[in-house]
């Protein structure tokens, strides 16, 4: 009698099917009202919808709350990768076994960039490396987002010629937006105290996010969640934050919490006052439709929430004011 296929078989089933189904998508020319242009991470998808404008149609793969390290591909997801006109993702590992099919559409000639990859390729960033390789949340420092705004503008430029000076005006405007994001992070995360600038969340998406910005930085997890903390990591973690008198650490919106309650349960049986000083987001924005689900407004979230529950000076409100509305 037939044994039934492994979990690793059947996954290695699914990615022969998928190749064959993502490699029939078109190429080439697209209409008037421009290309289907698909992103991974939101973070990604932003970008693309903030070069493009009105033009072409951007739509996003992996939602909000979603941690792309453990993502796997659905059927339904093979069939927009094949549908869209061009692809764009982060790279360095950061979409788990999706990269897969992704580096194996774009060894195809599909219209496919890798934006992190790209922009550490190009010798402008120096990358954050580490046991599980390099750090792929380049997002979290604004100045390394704006390269990769700059490989996006000249990626769709060179796919799609008929709007390449729209792109190039849009990524022109945006870039000004995010030199104001990025002097917001300096000013206020600047104003933390000096015996407060340590910053411990789930796991460890925040090292270009405290080397921009004059923090350091401890994941209790590493680059990527399929790691697990050892009960030594987090004994050691737990010392240096009593020992520190670090007010408060940070859960993410994509990463269980049950690492974090752990530290504030075991600082306050050693009695230091211990609190999670709030959600950050790190590698899934907001809610679709909101201001946190935008990379602008959840970055602002980010440097205004960890200046204030770290002691340093910032708006409630953030930068322009729209933490505090109703439904951001």
């Amino acid at each position: 009698m037939e044994m039934r296929a492994g979990r690793g078989e059947v996954w290695r089933r699914l990615m022969r099917g998928a190749m064959v189904l993502v490699m029939l998508g078109t190429c080439g020319a697209w209409g008037r009202e421009g290309p289907e242009i698909l992103g991974t991470v939101g973070m990604v998808t932003d970008l693309a919808r903030e070069v493009t404008g009105e033009a072409g149609a951007v739509r996003g793969l992996i939602g909000e709350g979603v941690d792309p390290h453990l993502y796997k591909p659905t059927r339904k997801d093979l069939v927009r990768l094949r549908q869209a006109d061009i692809i764009l993702y982060n790279g360095l590992k950061l979409e788990g076994r999706l990269a897969d099919i992704l580096e194996e559409m774009g060894r195809n000639g599909r219209s496919v960039r890798a934006l992190s990859e790209a922009v550490l390729a190009g010798g402008r960033y120096r990358g954050k490396g580490g046991e599980e390789g390099t750090d792929p949340h380049l997002w979290m420092d604004v100045g390394a987002w704006r390269l990769a705004l700059k490989e996006v503008v000249t990626f769709l430029g060179e796919a799609d010629r008929e709007r390449a000076d729209r792109y190039r005006e849009n990524g022109r405007a945006y870039t000004e937006e995010l030199d104001r994001l990025d002097g917001y992070a300096r000013e206020v995360l600047g104003s933390i105290p000096e015996e407060h600038r340590i910053l411990v969340t789930a796991h460890d998406a925040f090292g270009y996010f405290g080397r921009a910005y004059g923090l350091e930085v401890r994941g209790i997890q590493g680059l990527s969640t399929e790691s697990e903390a050892g009960l030594r990591d987090l004994e050691e973690l737990l010392s240096e934050i009593v020992e520190r008198g670090i007010p408060a650490i940070f859960v993410e919106s994509s990463v269980s919490d049950k690492n974090v309650r752990a530290l504030v349960e075991g600082a306050r049986s050693k009695g230091h006052d211990l609190e999670i000083g709030g959600t950050l987001y790190s590698d899934a924005m907001g809610p679709a439709g909101t201001y946190r689900g935008t990379y602008f407004g959840m970055l602002d979230h980010n440097i205004t929430t960890i200046a204030r529950a770290l002691g340093g000076r910032a708006p409630e409100g953030g930068i322009d004011g729209k933490l505090v509305e109703q439904g951001n």
